[in-house]
């Protein structure tokens, strides 16, 4: 319990390093309105409190994961999601923005969540991990058409952070996921929706 609490406040009040470089660091600082900086800033601080989720849920599942395999898996899966988070966080201080002042809220609603999924059995964790991150990618893609092409700093980080979404997806795949009911992909993405919207501006 101390661990996890100690888990839940590094992730949604710390500023953690990042274990692999910053996407963006070699990519220009166009000059941006201020216009384009809120829309930017709106979507950094989505993409964060997914991390926060992210952080959350892959802790929740590996506290019940049964097979030390998967439970490795997830823990890997958690480990380079940290890396998104730190390069959020980056960002938004760079736009001079702030994160999400619900990020308390959903970090715990995603533990719980994950502790549900793996309370199910292993493989339909491993399908709640598959299902997270096509949907994350579907997300990021829509972020990439509505960022303005003067924002090449959040394009790179996006787009590293894609890459990494699709091979979570695919490494629960191959560790033998369960494909979800329709129902249960209908309201996870119901409740993403409702995250990003309020999220964009709280």
């Amino acid at each position: 319990m101390i661990n996890e609490f100690d888990n839940f406040q590094r992730s949604v009040f710390a500023k953690l390093p990042a274990a692999r470089p910053y996407p963006a660091e070699q990519t220009p600082e166009n000059n941006l309105s201020q216009k384009q900086k809120k829309q930017s800033a709106g979507f950094m601080r989505v993409n964060h409190t997914g991390e926060i989720c992210a952080q959350a849920l892959y802790r929740g599942q590996a506290i019940l994961a049964r097979n030390a395999k998967i439970k490795a898996t997830l823990e890997q899966c958690c480990l380079e999601e940290s890396d998104h988070l730190a390069w959020c966080q980056q960002r938004l201080d760079e736009l001079h923005s702030h994160r999400s002042y619900l990020n308390v809220f959903w970090y715990w609603q995603s533990f719980f969540i994950g502790l549900i999924a793996a309370a199910c059995g292993d493989q339909w964790s491993l399908g709640f991990v598959e299902e997270t991150e096509k949907q994350v990618e579907r997300h990021l893609d829509s972020h990439l058409e509505k960022l303005t092409s003067q924002d090449e700093k959040s394009q790179s980080i996006i787009e590293q952070m894609k890459i990494d979404e699709i091979k979570h997806g695919k490494t629960a795949h191959a560790a033998g996921a369960n494909e979800l009911p329709d129902f249960i992909k209908q309201v996870m993405a119901l409740q993403s929706k409702v995250m990003t919207q309020l999220t964009y501006y709280l």
